[in-house]
Parts: C-alpha cells; structure tokens; sequence
C-alpha cells in the first residue's frame, strides 16, 4: 500500500515526471510540535517490518484529512495512529474512510477518516478561509513565506544500482520548505538546500503543508506528489483554501 499508484497531475503542472510522495527527507523529528499529525497503519507490516503507508491531520475532534490515493477501491474503513514514533499494539483510532467522490486520479485527492468518538488530548489544525493564499500571493508575502511539512515514511531515500531505496521509520518528522509557485488548485514548494531544507517523499501523502514555521497549525496544502524519486526538488501540494476543497470538507468540519 505504501507506493501508492502513479499520481496524475495535470499537463504543464511540473517539470518532470511526479510521483506519490510520502515521507519527510532531510529534517528532523517532531515529537511534540505537532501531536495532531497522525499516520494510517495497515492492517499488517509491510515486508521491512514497518506499518505506517500514510500521513493526515485531525482537523476537527472526530475528522482526520488525508488524501484519497491512499485508499484503495472499496475500502470503507481506516486506521490512525497519532503515535510520534508507531509500535506494534500504540494506540488506534478506527474511523470511516470517505474519498472524495469527484477523484480520478489527479484533482479533488481528498479523504476523510470519520471518528465515532472525539480524539481526547489533541488539538485539531487550523484550517486556511478562501482565497488565503491568493491573498498573500497579491501582497507579495508568499513568496518569502516558510512552509512546514510534517510525515512519516522514508528518510533520505539512497541510490542502489537498480534503483532508489528508500527508508521508513514509522516516526513523525518534519522540516521546512519554501515556496515555489501557486497555481489554481496546486501549492509548489521547493527545498531550498542551502537553507537546509527538506521534502517529503513516499509515506507523507495526505500529510500538512503548514504556512509558518514549527509551532504554526495553521494547515493550508496536503502532499500529493513530487517530482522527482530522490524526494529533492519540488513537493506539488493539493490547496485546501479553494471552493472544490471546501465543498468537500464542509461536509464534515465548520470551516472558518
């Protein structure tokens, strides 16, 4: 489950090929920064031991946002754990899972993990109001803003002859990004290297791009994809500040 299917995004989006993107590289682990980052857990290991596939974000007590090609056809249930480094027999929360309806393959990769019971003990992120990034867009603060991606997954992925290999911990981690480009749907982030910054990679899809630095919660993109298997150069991120994110979401949260 944790390489996921190849993720489409649309003609003209990016330079280069995309691919699902799933774990944090080059940063640091977030032990308590952000308790409201939680990954999906399958319901055996995969064949390195590890568990997490997925990363997502509490957005209100009972609903936890990923993205939807982290399911796969059918699936009506889902698995989170909230756990900063995950162990067998942590703490689950078991929830409905509920993909948007519209997704094909490219837009509207959105999901919902639907709690019975409110999640005690974690503040849910905030979400951006409409149009917030275009509005920093057109004062001209975006493109000197600082952007926090949180995930679980493979760190620092390293080339083998055949190949890339990439490594997971099951451990929550973040880093710092900065802006690239802003597009009508998508979010472009970009690590500056001599900033030290990373990326995500395989195992953060569905995971917080927050706008801010390490103790900012303010969620606006999700990780969708990136451009490259090193997981080194631009993350193309799904915003949650558009009218179609919305229409989804306000199924299931009060957006502000």
């Amino acid at each position: 489950m944790r390489f996921v299917p190849f993720v489409m995004i649309l003609a003209g989006l990016v330079a280069g090929t995309a691919s699902p993107a799933s774990a944090i590289t080059h940063g640091s682990v977030d032990t308590t920064d952000h308790p409201e980052v939680g990954a999906l857990i399958g319901e055996k290991p995969e064949s390195d031991g590890t568990w997490s596939y997925c990363t997502g974000t509490l957005i209100s007590p009972t609903v936890f946002l990923t993205a939807a090609h982290c399911g796969s056809k059918g699936q009506k249930t889902a698995r989170v754990s909230f756990a900063s480094h995950y162990q067998s027999g942590a703490k689950l929360y078991t929830g409905r899972y509920v993909p948007d309806s519209r997704y094909k393959g490219e837009a509207y990769d959105l999901a919902v993990v639907v709690f019975s019971e409110p999640v005690a003990g974690i503040a849910p992120a905030k979400l951006p109001t409409l149009g917030l990034l275009d509005q920093l867009k057109a004062d001209d603060s975006l493109k000197t803003a600082r952007f926090t991606p949180v995930g679980y997954g493979s760190v620092d992925p390293t080339k083998k002859r055949h190949g890339w290999r990439y490594h997971y911990t099951d451990t929550r981690s973040q880093t710092s990004i900065s802006f690239k480009r802003l597009g009508s749907r998508w979010l472009d982030l970009a690590p500056d290297p001599s900033g030290g910054e990373g990326g995500t990679c395989y195992g953060d899809s569905g995971g917080p791009n927050y706008l801010g630095g390490p103790d900012s919660n303010l969620l606006v993109a999700t990780t969708i994809s990136g451009v490259d298997d090193a997981c080194r150069t631009t993350n193309v991120d799904y915003r949650l500040d558009i009218p179609e994110v919305r229409e989804f979401l306000g199924k299931y949260v009060t957006l502000p």
